[in-house]
């Protein structure tokens, strides 16, 4: 018996921080955007969808205003999460839209990358997740939240 204080002692110290650990953030499948926050103050109702599969994403948000879409962006690429830092690497583009409080109009706008060149833009950002909510910090300094549609 003297070797059971020491076994329980071993499984308790050697296995606590896999059993406590926290789950990594799993951000695959779809979620709606719902607040699109300026880092000057503005807020915007925002609809559409981004979606994350195991390593490409593509979002499509508009800004809504009295119920009509004044801007909105589409776009996509791949991506890498380590943690809470999310990286977008953008290959496709597709954006612009009337002016909106804290954003200057914008003309239309359309990229197209090659996946294989390796200076594609990325954006490092950190995230949130909490219950079925995902924001995103973006380093600009906005901020968009979105809540889980489907997905693991």
């Amino acid at each position: 018996m003297k070797w059971l204080k020491p076994l329980v002692l071993f499984i308790c110290v050697g296995y606590a921080p896999v059993l406590f650990a926290a789950d990594p953030l799993d951000i695959r499948g779809a979620w709606r955007p719902e607040q699109y926050c300026l880092k000057d103050g503005p807020t915007h109702q925002v609809t559409g969808l981004i979606t994350f599969t195991e390593k490409d994403w593509s979002v499509l948000f508009l800004i809504i205003k009295d119920k009509e879409p004044l801007r909105g962006s589409a776009e996509g690429g791949t991506y890498t999460l380590e943690g809470d830092k999310l990286v977008f690497r953008h290959l496709y583009n597709l954006s612009g839209g009337h002016a909106v409080e804290g954003m200057a109009v914008s003309d239309l706008t359309m990229r197209a990358r090659d996946p294989k060149i390796a200076d594609v833009p990325a954006e490092s950002c950190t995230i949130q997740v909490k219950d079925d909510v995902l924001t995103i910090f973006f380093p600009s300094g906005n901020q968009m939240t979105f809540r889980r549609s489907s997905g693991p």
